[in-house]
């Protein structure tokens, strides 16, 4: 396939391979093959080596391939948001997301749009664009679509979800998200090699991995943890994430509630003992924070 032909025809750009022509209708991430965004602004929320002090350029794209039930932003991922953009309009937006001082390009929830991003970045590339582009995804994703990415791409940020497949398919609707989500980072590791980071500490190449602690989920942390630091050590940055917010719909008991500080600690004592030094952790303060943007057009 040249990185030409769009990877929605027939769609087959994620895991999912739902096969809908999204010419003319919306695939499982509930949209079409028009790219659809819902806010462009500097974001300080992210690890420190991506937002600095002057923030992380984040797009946020509508639609997601998961849809997982816990989902801080459904808004978006269920495509109630956001508004239908031309390729040449969101090469502009990287531009001014430039002109106000941030540190990268962040494509929040990028996937089912790869095909259409691929001719973007390598435009925006070609007239001057240096900052480093992110690829902020959930981790879901085929080999195939990021080996087109191949040299695009600066920093993969992915999620590693899940190790056990029954809460995959529970939460996620996808009992194959552990095997897809090893192959995924093997590849992005691949393509980013250990971290490069400027003089100013911001990450200039490399791979972060977030994982996001739910409640009552501790034996499959920490066994996304173990896989990840045996199988790449200190050549991936991980990030324990303790920001999981309930959603009132959310649909199961166990997660209607946050992360207790004692399995917070517990999953942390457990990085420290298997050897983790290269890895993010979030401090009381900073997950009481809102990490939810108003998804209300602002920069687009």
């Amino acid at each position: 396939m040249s990185a030409e032909e769009p990877v929605c025809s027939l769609c087959a750009a994620c895991p999912r391979a739902c096969g809908v022509d999204r010419e003319k209708a919306v695939g499982y991430c509930l949209q079409t093959s028009e790219i659809r965004v819902s806010r462009a602004a500097p974001h300080y929320w992210e690890e420190p080596c991506l937002s600095g002090e002057c923030g992380s350029g984040t797009v946020f794209f509508v639609g997601c391939n998961l849809r997982c039930v816990y989902c801080q932003n459904k808004e978006i991922s269920r495509g109630k948001a956001g508004k239908i953009i031309s390729p040449d309009r969101l090469v502009e937006i990287f531009f001014e997301l430039k002109e106000k001082g941030v540190h990268n390009i962040n494509l929040v929830t990028p996937t089912h749009f790869a095909g259409q991003l691929i001719p973007v970045l390598q435009k925006a590339k070609e007239a001057g664009l240096e900052l480093p582009i992110v690829y902020n995804c959930g981790g879901y994703e085929i080999v195939e679509t990021l080996r087109r990415l191949d040299g695009l791409v600066d920093i993969y940020l992915p999620d590693f979800k899940y190790m056990s497949k029954a809460r995959a398919e529970k939460y996620s609707h996808a009992a194959d998200y552990p095997e897809v989500a090893k192959k995924a980072v093997a590849e992005m590791v691949r393509q980013t090699g250990a971290p490069v980071y400027g003089e100013d500490g911001m990450m200039k190449r490399g791979t972060v991995v977030r994982h996001l602690v739910l409640p009552g989920g501790l034996l499959d942390s920490k066994s996304v943890l173990r896989y990840l630091h045996r199988t790449y050590g200190d050549t991936v940055v991980l990030s324990i994430m303790s920001q999981y917010t309930p959603m009132p719909d959310v649909p199961f008991p166990e997660l209607a509630r946050k992360l207790t500080e004692a399995e917070y600690d517990e999953i942390i004592r457990f990085a420290v003992d298997e050897g983790i030094t290269n890895a993010y952790m979030q401090e009381g303060e900073a997950a009481e924070e809102s990490f939810i943007p108003p998804f209300d057009l602002t920069g687009i």
